[in-house]
């Protein structure tokens, strides 16, 4: 409930209402206060109880909140309605037509000092940022909403927190973004704030960029962890989120059947909750999976039923995530300059600040394909670039596989040198898979 009027202005609305209603002070007070009771309360001189109020609400013919705030309730109660359509108009990807709600909403959130719905609007705001790809006005969006939520448990700002998580991660501040998560994973679990949804987002949150940075026991540990709190979540939507994040650590663990029979669980829970953008996830990583497993032509099919979901929806950067993933099963389909046209046109929709990690995947595929081509010169300047961007992200892993192929091109143009810097620094990278920035792992809730 908002914070309630100091007692002047309850007394003086008190009094304001009883006279109306040409009620005595008597007549409010009884039978469980004295009129005395009620001229002091009228005159700001005691704060009223919660008991009080509730009386007096009855006496009055007023709303508690009312009485309390001076708001009344049935505006609240409209506001509350119209952020949950803002919800779904996000939910269904639309996401241009949800900020335009939203901040129809934060405005009079404002107006009424409403702080838990102004924080609702602004976390509403950031989600719409991620969806169009706008990462610094995301990130700001949430560090707005965790302020207004203000010292509710944590438990109810962990939406928010992991919004700035994941826009820190999209801009490729991997490191960041794992301190973020780990951290209110930690404090969740050692305050005893074991709220099954607040973990289950924070743990299949955690997954992707446990992943980037070559940590996958890690990963695979949150995995189990979010499979395990999957059936106590309140939020389908949430459980659908989930099994589409593990699929990528059960993958990576060579238990193909096992991610697509959680890619195919989560495309269920998305086509009942009718959330085209997630369910397009789904789609994305179902092709994942496939491509991984060699079943190119069904890969191709899942990326690009993907891709026209999401391009439909604008939602920018994930399609260019997903193009990448396109581009790499065109390529191993023996349609390499289709591919390279994809990816020209991804690296023209990113830059470092705005999806370093999937830049440098273009990068990196564009190389191989000038490889291919013998055209030398053009592959290493496309290594070269993945690999800067690939330092300051901190993707481990791909960093070390990057170094491989840059190795391995500088050994045949005859730089052995070279070549020998590359593997070394390579081999530096894949040492150190636990460079996750906080040394051991979170604590866990007791399941």
């Amino acid at each position: 409930m908002p914070e309630r009027d100091d007692p002047v202005t309850i007394g003086r609305r008190v009094q304001r209402l009883r006279v109306e209603r040409g009620l005595t002070q008597k007549q409010v007070a009884e039978p469980a206060y004295t009129p005395a009771y009620i001229s002091t309360l009228e005159a700001g001189r005691v704060r009223p109880s919660d008991d009080a109020l509730r009386h007096l609400s009855e006496r009055l013919g007023i709303g508690f909140e009312e009485l309390a705030t001076g708001r009344p309730a049935r505006l609240v109660t409209d506001l509350r309605l119209r952020l949950t359509e803002a919800q779904r108009t996000l939910a269904t990807g639309e996401a241009e037509a949800a900020a335009e709600q939203y901040t129809r909403l934060l405005a009079e959130a404002e107006g009424l000092d409403l702080g838990q719905e102004r924080a609702a609007a602004l976390l509403g705001l950031g989600e719409c940022a991620v969806d169009t790809g706008e990462l610094e006005e995301a990130r700001q969006y949430f560090e707005r909403a965790e302020t207004a939520y203000g010292d509710v448990p944590l438990p109810v700002r962990v939406p928010a927190r992991r919004g700035r998580a994941l826009a820190h991660y999209l801009t490729g501040e991997l490191r960041y973004s794992v301190y973020l998560l780990e951290s209110t994973i930690d404090e969740l679990n050692r305050g005893g704030l074991h709220d099954p949804d607040a973990l289950l987002l924070l743990y299949a949150s955690v997954i992707a960029p446990y992943m980037d940075m070559g940590a996958h026991a890690r990963a695979a540990q949150a995995a189990e962890l979010a499979l395990a709190l999957a059936p106590r979540a309140g939020d389908p939507a949430l459980v659908a989120r989930m099994h589409r994040s593990v699929a990528r650590t059960l993958l990576a663990e060579g238990r193909v059947a096992e991610a697509d029979a959680s890619l195919a669980k989560a495309a269920e829970l998305y086509r009942q909750l009718q959330i085209r953008t997630e369910l397009a996830n789904c789609h994305w990583m179902r092709g994942y999976v496939y491509a991984q497993n060699g079943e190119l032509t069904r890969a191709e099919g899942e990326l690009r039923q993907a891709l026209t979901m999401l391009s439909a929806k604008r939602a920018a950067l994930y399609s260019s995530q997903v193009a990448v993933e396109l581009a790499d099963v065109l390529h191993r389909l023996g349609r390499s300059e289709e591919a390279a046209a994809l990816l020209q046109d991804v690296l023209s929709d990113l830059s470092p600040e705005r999806g370093a990690l999937h830049s440098a995947a273009a990068h990196r595929l564009l190389g191989i394909i000038a490889e291919d081509a013998r055209d030398t010169e053009t592959a290493e300047e496309h290594y070269v670039r993945a690999l800067s961007l690939l330092e300051r992200a901190g993707a481990a892993g791909d960093l070390a596989d990057l170094c491989r192929l840059l190795g391995d091109l500088l050994r045949r143009t005859g730089r052995v040198e070279a070549a020998l810097d590359a593997y070394r620094t390579g081999l530096g990278h894949r040492t150190a898979p636990g460079t996750t920035t906080l040394g051991p792992a979170p604590a866990q809730p007791p399941l």
